[in-house]
């Protein structure tokens, strides 16, 4: 790959107008950027951060993202299940993922906090030992996920069905049992 740039932080750009260039990122800062509907396909992202940057609808056909963090970002309709999932690593906080997929994943290493994930489908990942701290799950997909020693505990308007997931050791609040029997169709008073 041609461009490596290293510990240099974009501040306040519009990459709709004129599209990152294709290289690699590391220890990069992305703070105030917006990203909508533009391109970072083969992209690779180490240790970078981004702060309040908006990338609803990017496009992450083989995107590397090792130890990126998300801060209060926009991330609307992504497809993460397209990216290179060698050494991916993701953590989220404050951000809003609603209509995102991580379809097939292995997220073992990633971490959501305070953050929106409605309708976001984790069908076949692997979210074992991740921690949903304080995040909105409505509409959220997990079938046939491995979800072993996760913590739902502060999550809120989950629905996982035991019977289709690996769930052993997970942690959840007794407000929050609701959302492991919403599948049987049983009255809790």
């Amino acid at each position: 790959m041609s461009n490596y740039i290293e510990s240099k932080t974009f501040e306040n750009k519009n990459f709709t107008e004129k599209e990152l260039p294709k290289g690699e990122y590391e220890a990069c800062t992305f703070r105030n950027c917006i990203f909508t509907d533009s391109n970072l396909s083969g992209i690779i992202f180490i240790a970078c951060s981004f702060q309040s940057c908006d990338l609803s609808n990017v496009k992450l056909g083989n995107t590397s993202f090792q130890e990126t963090n998300f801060f209060d970002s926009k991330l609307l309709g992504l497809q993460f299940s397209d990216c290179n999932s060698f050494l991916l690593s993701l953590h989220f906080e404050d951000c809003i993922l609603d209509f995102s997929s991580f379809c097939q994943l292995n997220l073992k290493l990633s971490r959501f906090k305070n953050s929106i994930l409605k309708e976001v489908d984790f069908t076949q990942s692997d979210l074992k030992n991740v921690s949903f701290q304080d995040c909105e799950l409505l509409s959220a997909v997990f079938e046939n996920t491995i979800l072993e020693g996760a913590d739902f505990r502060s999550a809120t308007n989950y629905s996982i069905n035991p019977a289709k997931n690996k769930i052993k050791k997970a942690k959840f609040s007794s407000d929050g049992i609701r959302g492991l029997l919403d599948s049987y169709a049983i009255l809790i008073e």
